[in-house]
C-alpha cells in the first residue's frame, strides 16, 4: 500500500566450488532469506544443480582471483538491503536465524558479527572457545568491496557502522578428514604467504616455528582444544602447520607465490 515502507530484504550469499557434500544443508538453513545468491568458481560436481534446485540464484565466475574478488562479485549480484555471507560448509542455527531476522527487521545500521560452533573430523568441539568474532552481516549500501586473497577484509563506506555481536552461532564443518585438511593446508599456507609477500613481510623457518608454536598453544591450551580429544588435537595441529608453512613458503617460494590458487 502507498505510504507504507517496504520491509528490508535480506540476501544470503554463498561462495562454492565442488561443495555437493555440504550445499544442501547450508542452503536449507538459509531458506528464511528473501534471496539466496550463490557464486560458483567452476564446480565439476553437482553443486550448481543442487543450489538451483533449492531456489538459489547461481552465477559462475570460474576465473578464480581470490576470495576478496569473489565476494565482491557476489555483492554485485545481491539485491537485498542486507547481505549475510554464509560459507558452503556452514549452517545457520535456529538461534542465529531468529536473531538475524529480528535485527534486519529493526533496521538498525550495524555490522553483524558471529562465532562458530566447530565440527571437525565428525565431532563437534563443544568446549573449544572458537575464533574471534567474524563480520558477516552488512547493510548493503555501506559495503564497498572485499579485498585480500584469503582472510579477506570488508571495506565499508565512512562512517563505518558499529559492530553488533550475535549470540547465536554458525555451525561450521571445518575439516572432515585428514585428506581434506592436507588440501586446505596447502591452499591457506600458500595464499597466506602470497598475501604477506604483497605486504613486504619476511618469512623463514624460525619465524614459522615461532608462529606455529604460538598458534598451537593458543588454540590447544588457551582455547581448550585439548578437551576435544584426538579431533581437537588434529584441528589445532593443522592450523598451526598452516602458520608454519606460510612463513617457510614466504622465504623459500617468494618468487613463485601466486594469489590465484583455487579453493
Amino acid at each position: 500500500m502507498n505510504g507504507i515502507p517496504m520491509a528490508p530484504r535480506l540476501t544470503i550469499g554463498v561462495l562454492t566450488l565442488n561443495e555437493e557434500r555440504h550445499i544442501e544443508r547450508c542452503l536449507r538453513s538459509c531458506a528464511f532469506a528473501d534471496e539466496i545468491v550463490v557464486v560458483d568458481s567452476g564446480s565439476r560436481d553437482r553443486t550448481v544443480a543442487l543450489a538451483e534446485g533449492l531456489g538459489a540464484r547461481v552465477f559462475t565466475h570460474a576465473d578464480w582471483q581470490g576470495f576478496g574478488v569473489q565476494r565482491t562479485r557476489l555483492m554485485e549480484h545481491a539485491t537485498g538491503d542486507w547481505l549475510f555471507f554464509v560459507d558452503a560448509d556452514e549452517e545457520v542455527t535456529t538461534e542465529l536465524r531468529a536473531e538475524v531476522e529480528a535485527f534486519v527487521a529493526a533496521g538498525r545500521e550495524a555490522i553483524g558479527t558471529v562465532r562458530w560452533r566447530v565440527v571437525a573430523y565428525g565431532q563437534e568441539l563443544r568446549w573449544f572457545l572458537g575464533q574471534s568474532e567474524i563480520e558477516r552481516l552488512f547493510p548493503r549500501q555501506k559495503l564497498l568491496r572485499y579485498t585480500g586473497v584469503v582472510h579477506e577484509h570488508a571495506e565499508m563506506a565512512e562512517p563505518r557502522p558499529p559492530r553488533h555481536a550475535f549470540s547465536g552461532r554458525l555451525l561450521h564443518t571445518s575439516r572432515e578428514s585428514v585428506g581434506d585438511s592436507l588440501g586446505k593446508l596447502r591452499q591457506y599456507a600458500m595464499l597466506g604467504a602470497a598475501k604477506r609477500a604483497q605486504a613486504g613481510k619476511r618469512g623463514g623457518v624460525w619465524r614459522g616455528i615461532a608462529s606455529g608454536l604460538w598458534v598451537f598453544l593458543r588454540l590447544y591450551v588457551i582455547r581448550l582444544g585439548f578437551l576435544g580429544g584426538g579431533a581437537g588435537f588434529l584441528f589445532c595441529f593443522f592450523i598451526a602447520l598452516e602458520s608454519f608453512f606460510r612463513y617457510a613458503a614466504l622465504h623459500y617460494d617468494r618468487d613463485t607465490l601466486r594469489a590465484d590458487i583455487p579453493r
